[in-house]
């Protein structure tokens, strides 16, 4: 998906020297990156630091992830093109919007209705017609279209919640910030039958996933 809209200069940049220098390879993964506008997704004043390697506020709490961290967790969920996966906290839409040029289709949920309103008008922006989002409690996940082949889980959690364990698809790969408040570590499971492998990646720094199974 190549989109018409401009400051694609800053886009090369930002995948060569933020994304590419750190280590991330799939070629797919940072073709997403260079085509898709990440300015659509942050509000203004913000926007004219959208290709900086810094998470942005996008109102209402909430906050787009830096470029590097949406890169690493999309790469690390091995995403194909006939995958259907499953994303815990929509806000602002670029992470749906990123994995919406890799996989078959994306299920969004998030729990704020304005921020949700705002993600699909992003959505809409950048033409992503195989995102769906569902409002309500993404601790619970979404059984009606799981099994999940990647989830990604984009909001700090205490713990991984067991439903969306138990929505994996066999193979399936999930990757969540686990930890405090304020600082987690990047956990990756891998679901092989009842038994699920663990891999970390390093400390982030995520806002708190509110919900049945994630923070009060």
């Amino acid at each position: 998906m190549t989109l018409p809209y401009p400051r694609s200069d800053e886009r090369r940049r930002m995948v060569d020297l933020q994304i590419a220098a750190r280590g991330i390879s799939d070629p797919r993964v940072l073709a997403a990156l260079r085509d898709v506008p990440r300015h659509i997704f942050v509000p203004s004043p913000y926007d004219r630091d959208a290709y900086a390697d810094t998470p942005l506020p996008i109102g209402n709490g909430q906050t787009i992830s830096q470029p590097y961290i949406v890169a690493l967790m999309t790469e690390l969920i091995r995403p194909t093109s006939m995958d259907i996966v499953l994303e815990i906290g929509a806000g602002s839409g670029y992470q749906a919007a990123i994995l919406s040029t890799l996989v078959r289709k994306v299920i969004t949920i998030e729990r704020i209705e304005k921020v949700a309103a705002h993600a699909h008008a992003n959505l809409v922006a950048v033409r992503a017609d195989n995102v769906e989002i569902i409002l309500g409690d993404g601790t619970l996940g979404y059984p009606p279209s799981a099994p999940y082949n990647g989830i990604i889980i984009t909001a700090a959690t205490p713990e991984i919640p067991d439903p969306l364990k138990a929505q994996l698809a066999e193979g399936g790969r999930l990757v969540a910030p686990v930890g405090g408040r304020s600082l987690q570590d990047l956990v990756v499971i891998e679901r092989h039958g009842d038994r699920f492998t663990e891999e970390h990646h390093g400390g982030v720094r995520f806002v708190p996933l509110i919900g049945k199974y994630g923070w009060e």
